[in-house]
């Protein structure tokens, strides 16, 4: 499994508290079978993003873990004017590793009226956005239909694998299996911020995802895709999940 977003540099923003808990995160996540995990610290009003001093982090975490997992640097970017600004600039800066695709996450309380239009500048930039954790999100999930209208411009989907069982509640887990019923879901990351509350376990959501759609789909959202995202590919075309969106109308 390949985890694309993962608060797990210590020191940084509320994810990793300490050295220690950073690494054990790591070695967590291994256990459980994720063999690349993507750090993606918050850009926000409350954290500085400085992708310099994180690849530096980064660095230094890859020298402590003493497991068989990948580390890569990305970004849980905020969708705030600042934000967006500096990555019409530079969005390199921001991205996944070398490739195109950005974690977009929007706020709880609304979304700016020209966000279709932005998105769409983003994407002519070369940007591929990936909108973190919608089930979770109570604006979005009010209006179901503006995230579908990402989705149309070329958006992708990234849901939460502990709102898939259960753990942000009955709405986002409903939101989720709808999300997966109709093929709309691109990967499954973990959003691991410590140990316990929030760790770094994808493989519950896998089963779960096979036990209702089969291997294929839980592979595909849990590795292929992920793999591809990673690597900065384009996203592969898996019949199976084809088969949902065109079920799904």
């Amino acid at each position: 499994m390949i985890d694309i977003h993962s608060h797990i540099l210590p020191c940084v923003d509320d994810g990793a508290s300490s050295w220690v808990i950073a690494v054990e995160m790591v070695v967590a996540a291994a256990k459980d079978g994720i063999r690349h995990i993507v750090a993606t610290p918050h850009s926000n009003a409350q954290f500085r993003y400085d992708r310099s001093a994180f690849a530096d982090r980064l660095l230094e975490l890859r020298k402590r873990v003493n497991v068989p997992i990948e580390l890569s640097l990305g970004c849980d970017f905020n969708f705030s004017l600042d934000n967006v600004q500096a990555a019409l600039d530079d969005w390199r800066q921001f991205c996944i590793g070398s490739g195109p695709y950005l974690l977009v996450e929007f706020s709880d309380y609304g979304i700016p009226p020209n966000a279709d239009t932005t998105l769409r500048r983003l994407i002519r930039c070369g940007v591929r956005p990936i909108i973190t954790h919608p089930e979770r999100n109570p604006f979005l999930r009010s209006k179901p239909d503006m995230l579908y209208s990402m989705v149309g411009m070329g958006c992708l989907v990234q849901v939460t694998a502990n709102s898939i069982t259960g753990f942000w509640g009955k709405e986002a887990r409903r939101t989720c299996w709808g999300l997966l019923a109709r093929g709309l879901v691109t990967a499954v990351a973990t959003d691991a911020h410590d140990l316990t509350r929030r760790p770094p376990i994808m493989s519950a959501a896998r089963d779960a995802i096979h036990s209702k759609f089969g291997k294929d789909i839980a592979e595909a959202l849990c590795s292929t895709i992920p793999n591809a995202i990673v690597e900065g590919k384009p996203i592969p075309d898996i019949p199976s999940l084809r088969t949902l969106r065109e079920a799904g109308g």
